[in-house]
């Protein structure tokens, strides 16, 4: 019949590795148990800063685990580091910025600045970006440990990596288009619009699919656009893959993205 296989799956071994890595032979389902616990835990910590910022980015792309004898390493992949600041340092930062802006207005005509102080501004930002990442490390790894105090006994280490190019990634695609989606943006103009947020991201290729009740309609219909080479039966090529639901006024409808990177 069709080719239904899963891209990530068929590519083990290949060009895609597992996600969590671990060995156990007699507690086997505990281990796997413990997994998804972490991944809730944090699924819940990123639906709280979701709800506190009024956003619907998600921001991370994907979750590695590494389990050894007396510790558990976990790395948290974001996109979008600023939308896990907390509430109130984003007001702060916000007043920041409008206070800068209200100066450029009053030094306009001026000569501008020169490259020296421009490079400092881009220190200065580089470093603010360490903090953010700090303290994000530091709350999540607090969030772990205290939901995970009765079942885990070894330690837990939390690094947390930026992604350079978000839109590359397919939940972060994935995530936009439900957003635009829930606003009833026409849907050839939200696959379009995706489509060249990827290119800029330098992607070889890309395929969007839509599934559901499209536009209100009774009966359940299938969009989709192609840009590139998308190249599905071969092994050697490193092809992203996500499938997102999303829940609308007409019901729900489900995103698949694949990207050929």
């Amino acid at each position: 019949m069709g080719n239904k296989i899963n891209p990530l799956g068929f590519r083990l071994g290949f060009t895609q590795n597992h996600c969590s890595l671990w060995f156990e032979e007699r507690d086997y389902s505990e281990d796997l148990r413990e997994d998804e616990r972490i991944y809730n835990c944090i699924e819940n910590y990123v639906q709280h800063i979701k709800g506190s910022i009024n956003s619907s980015y998600g921001g991370i792309t994907r979750i590695e685990i590494l389990k050894q004898t007396d510790l558990i390493s976990v790395n948290i992949y974001i996109a979008f580091v600023n939308l896990f600041i907390e509430k109130q340092g984003q007001e702060k930062k916000g007043k920041e910025k409008k206070g800068k802006e209200k100066k450029g207005k009053e030094k306009q005509g001026k000569e501008k600045q020169s490259e020296e102080k421009q490079s400092e501004e881009k220190q200065s930002e580089e470093k603010d970006e360490e903090e953010e990442m700090k303290q994000l490390r530091k709350e999540v790894q607090n969030m772990l440990v205290q939901s995970m105090l009765d079942s885990v006994n070894r330690e837990l280490v939390i690094s947390i990596e930026k992604v350079e190019k978000p839109y590359r990634e397919p939940k972060i695609l994935a995530e936009y288009i439900a957003l635009q989606l829930k606003e009833r943006v026409e849907i050839r103009k939200i696959m379009k619009k995706a489509i060249e947020l990827a290119e800029k991201a330098d992607v070889e290729g890309i395929k969007i699919q839509i599934k559901g009740r499209l536009n209100g309609i009774e009966r359940a219909r299938k969009e989709s656009a192609m840009q590139g080479r998308v190249p599905l039966q071969t092994l050697r090529a490193k092809i992203d893959y996500c499938y997102y639901a999303v829940q609308t006024v007409y019901g729900v409808l489900g995103i698949k993205i694949w990207i050929f990177v």
